[in-house]
């Protein structure tokens, strides 16, 4: 049995990594992929049945990895949002909630023919779109900053909010079925009350306990972000205890206050809970779905798929069109929340044990509620997941672009390296704190932005959504470095580059995990670049030949980056495994003496790029 369950459960975290991978190298949606592994797993394949193995484990496993999963949803809801998206968000909370409630109850009662109750549960369990599937789209679609927002708050505030519902009206129910309507009411408000009250109240007061215990140097560092993990379970657990799914309203709570009063050491908790939550999300995807029996499949009906197509074609979006008039959101906007809606987790998990916990209380047509919600999840996750960042892009709310280059530190060498790439077609935005170093950068046609990047301002107003990669080449070694560290797990650590420091090439050299790839050469130090712009030396963009030999470097120039066919960009260096092809422009750095004769001007390059092929 111990051997059953272990490879079970690694079997379910080795097939979750690798549909997020899959997601990834396909550039769909990890959920989609995820969704079919648990398919072929479980009811397509009959491998494994994981309620079998686990037995009474399962639910309580599920209701800790989701409230691990709402409390990192909480910290990623910053209450600055609110400015400029607070009352869309308030609306889509306190009056799309109920109106999704009404009209997808009465599609399940006139369209599938379910009977009132059943009806009136399966109304309550569609309200839920969680961030289980939200958060990982929202990462891909590069969507603009209060679009997002408006689908963040509404996916992790709703989630509790929706699971607690559903719960509630489980319990009345199966409570009805035994005591009186009233009796059963007066039950469940005290035990709701009691539960979230306290859950609430702890997700709002030990955030502050937290916050004293680590300004007071109480904590070591290795413990803080186990204490922060630990207050979260031990929040939910809290809420748990009373009532079921009153819990995830602590999580949440927690994860927002956390987020809002300037925790240190939050940064890190940020970085581990993405990855955990990635992890999770991936596990359950499979488990859920591998846990659906045949029969169920089998239950799938015309009543089922007409009442499917109705809740994603008029329930949710007639909701969110009534809900959002009159409140700050253009008619984009709001045409693209009514579309997006994936279920996720939550209503999955919550759906298995509805379905059968009414059906044993004498609500026959209860079976239907799993294959009923499940056509739900499969259908809003593939429709839903593949068309968010083709109609963000449609509707002007998303990059429709390829992601450019950001250059933090305007100089003589960086403004000419932008006006290279920008006139090779690469977007570039220049970042500093001087106005007066943009001021060539500005003349040049650049896009510029005055702030720093380091700062709170900063993380507000960089936008990352059309970046892709980042040059840090300020005069300041260490502070590049610390540019490079910080936005690495963002862009990714192969996207992140610096210039070279002094010493590099020794042991004096910064370890790779504390800073940027080194450009051009390991000699190319700012100083120098410095040297060599006062002295006239130019930057070319010059369709590839064969790359000289090292020691010919400095007589045909050192080449700085490739701009490929497709026109994405690559830097070249000691530290870059790049290799050039037909059709690609370098760009190449030359001293004054032997700079070409024909200046490198935008009509010149312009004139090279219609000359390039097509790409296939």
């Amino acid at each position: 049995m111990e051997q059953t369950i272990l490879l079970l459960v690694v079997g379910i975290a080795v097939a979750g990594v690798f549909g997020q991978w899959l997601g990834w190298k396909l550039s769909v949606p990890a959920i989609i992929p995820l969704l079919g592994i648990g398919a072929l797993l479980g009811p397509v394949g009959g491998i494994i049945r994981p309620s079998a193995a686990l037995g009474e484990v399962m639910r309580p496993a599920i209701g800790m990895a989701v409230a691990i999963i709402v409390f990192e949803g909480g910290l990623n809801l910053n209450l600055r949002e609110l400015r400029s998206a607070g009352s869309g968000i308030v609306r889509l909370v306190a009056v799309a909630l109920p109106l999704n409630w009404l009209m997808g109850t009465l599609a399940g009662h006139w369209v599938a023919g379910l009977s009132w109750p059943v009806a009136i549960l399966v109304g309550a369990i569609l309200v839920v779109t969680g961030p289980t599937v939200i958060m990982p789209l929202l990462r891909q679609a590069r969507l603009e900053p209060r679009a997002a927002a408006f689908l963040r708050w509404e996916a992790i505030v709703n989630d509790p909010i929706g699971a607690t519902l559903t719960l509630l009206v489980l319990s009345y129910l199966t409570l009805s079925t035994t005591m009186s309507g009233s009796a059963a009411i007066l039950h469940l408000a005290w035990h709701t009350a009691l539960g979230a009250g306290l859950a609430a109240a702890l997700g709002l007061v030990v955030p502050f306990g937290i916050r004293t215990l680590f300004a007071r140097d109480l904590a070591p560092e290795y413990l803080k972000t186990p204490i922060l993990l630990a207050g979260a379970l031990g929040v939910y657990a809290a809420g748990e205890a009373i009532q079921p799914e009153t819990g995830l309203v602590g999580a949440t709570l927690f994860g927002v206050v956390l987020a809002n009063i300037d925790v240190t050491g939050l940064q890190e908790l940020r970085r581990f809970k993405e990855s955990l939550t990635v992890f999770l999300v991936s596990g359950l995807f499979i488990l859920l779905t591998a846990n659906i029996d045949p029969a169920t499949i089998a239950m799938l009906s015309w009543p089922i798929a007409m009442t499917t197509l109705v809740i994603l074609f008029v329930v949710r979006p007639l909701a969110i069109w009534l809900a959002t008039i009159g409140a700050k959101a253009s008619w984009r906007e709001r045409l693209l929340v009514g579309w997006i809606g994936p279920r996720g987790v939550v209503a999955a998990a919550i759906a298995g044990v509805a379905g059968e916990r009414l059906a044993e209380a004498g609500y026959p047509d209860a079976r239907l509620v799993l294959p009923l919600v499940f056509a739900v999840i499969a259908s809003t996750v593939l429709l839903h997941g593949l068309s968010l960042a083709p109609l963000a892009r449609r509707l002007q709310l998303a990059s429709g672009g390829r992601g450019g280059l950001l250059i933090v530190g305007a100089s003589r060498w960086t403004v000419r390296l932008g006006e290279a790439l920008h006139g090779a077609g690469v977007p570039v935005i220049l970042v500093d704190r001087s106005a007066l170093a943009l001021k060539a950068a500005r003349l040049a046609g650049l896009s510029t932005l005055r702030v720093e990047i380091l700062s709170v301002i900063g993380e507000e107003v960089v936008d990352l959504r059309d970046v892709e990669q980042m040059l840090a080449a300020t005069p300041d070694d260490a502070y590049n470095a610390l540019v490079c560290t910080r936005f690495a797990p963002e862009l990714g650590r192969e996207r992140v580059h610096q210039l070279a420091t002094e010493g590099a090439g020794t042991r004096h050299e910064a370890a790779r995990d504390w800073r940027g790839k080194i450009v051009i050469g390991e000699d190319m130090t700012f100083q120098r670049l410095a040297d060599l712009m006062e002295a006239g030396a130019s930057l070319v963009v010059e369709p590839y030949r064969e790359a000289p030999s090292p020691a010919a470097a400095a007589d045909e120039g050192w080449p700085v980056a490739l701009v490929r066919q497709g026109g994405e960009l690559a830097f070249l260096g000691a530290e870059h495994a790049t290799t050039p092809g037909d059709g690609d422009l370098v760009v190449r750095l030359f001293p004054a003496l032997l700079a070409p004769a024909v200046a490198a001007k935008r009509g010149r390059w312009g004139r090279l790029l219609m000359r390039r092929p097509t790409p296939a």
